[in-house]
């Protein structure tokens, strides 16, 4: 019987996801959502939601400047044609924080602040009532950051929450590392990952 399975792509932009990005670094996982897991969701007629990062200067705590609206780096790498709806745009690793100005390319980006008011309006909006979903499952970059966030907000939140392991990589892009990270504290205490062909049974 299949369920009802909601999916959120985490930062799979340019200046992460793509040769010639800031951020970037060879990460087998951005093959595997390019060449198995889009065409398989489209096919479906199956739609993702996404959360992408707004990381201009100042930003308290990290010194980093990238993902700048307007420009290639912020540009996202998940289709259009299965994404779901509007992107929330955070501005630090937690995507409860927001700023002033967020995503705008022609405004002057303020402070981050957290806002879990409006994350949660995003969520009721795209992923529905925690009640109603059996399970979130979370892709993209990375598992040792931005998405170990998520899933503690969305575990923190109540949701049911995977990571497919297949379409995500730690910072370095290391095999062996991420394995080692997706079944050991801190992860495992929020969230647990599951693997492709797992998670195809569930949907």
């Amino acid at each position: 019987m299949s369920q009802n399975v909601q999916f959120i792509s985490i930062d799979l932009q340019n200046d992460f996801a793509s040769e010639g990005g800031i951020c970037y670094n060879f990460r087998p996982s951005v093959q595997f959502v390019k060449v198995t897991l889009f065409p398989y969701l489209f096919e479906r007629s199956m739609v993702a939601s996404e959360i992408v990062s707004d990381y201009r200067q100042p930003r308290a705590g990290d010194d980093r400047d990238c993902c700048r609206p307007g420009e290639w780096g912020y540009n996202s790498i998940l289709p259009d044609d299965i994404r779901k709806g509007s992107q929330w745009v955070k501005s630090m690793n937690s995507p409860v924080w927001i700023r002033e100005g967020i995503g705008d390319p022609d405004r002057t980006p303020g402070e981050p602040y957290p806002d879990p008011g409006g994350f949660n309006d995003w969520l009721m909006d795209h992923i529905g009532d925690k009640d109603e979903v059996d399970m979130v499952v979370l892709f993209g970059l990375t598992a040792d950051c931005c998405v170990l966030s998520s899933v503690q907000e969305l575990k923190w939140r109540g949701f049911e929450v995977r990571v497919l392991s297949e379409a995500t990589d730690v910072r370095s892009g290391d095999q062996d590392e991420k394995e080692k990270f997706l079944s050991s504290p801190p992860f495992s205490f929020w969230g647990k990952s599951i693997g492709w062909d797992e998670l195809k049974r569930s949907i």
